[in-house]
């Protein structure tokens, strides 16, 4: 079993001193790591994945509509602005392979084990 430590959330709105962060699963599948974020209305551009000294870092802005403005909505109530969400990987994890990909609002992260940390069947020698 792999684990991950969370580091605190990180975001604001830009207007208000409101949090927000994307919520996220995270779970092993096979030979990975899988970390989902839910992000629905933002473009793959503005969401940004480095990893730094073990260290998974997910960025990302969802622009306000431009069509939707302040003085005319009757309800917003939908969270906009940056936000930042961190994750500790474990090093038993090959971070230099980590792919992304961006479908129906949900980002996917995968992380996958290094050769190292796999099971390995050992062979046993009849004498």
């Amino acid at each position: 079993m792999i684990s991950v430590r969370c580091h605190p959330l990180h975001g604001s709105t830009g207007e208000a001193p409101e949090m927000w962060a994307p919520p996220v699963d995270i779970y092993e599948s096979g030979d990975q790591l899988m970390i989902r974020a839910e992000v629905p209305g933002m473009n793959a551009n503005d969401i940004d994945i480095r990893i730094d000294s073990g260290v998974l870092h997910i960025r990302g802005e969802r622009k306000i509509d431009p069509q939707i403005q302040q003085q005319t909505a009757y309800r917003l109530e939908r969270r906009y602005g940056g936000f930042t969400r961190s994750f500790t990987l474990p090093t038993t994890l090959d971070a230099g392979k980590t792919a992304a990909r961006y479908s129906d609002g949900v980002l996917e992260v995968s992380v996958p084990k290094a050769e190292s940390a796999k099971p390995k069947r050992v062979r046993i020698e009849v004498a």
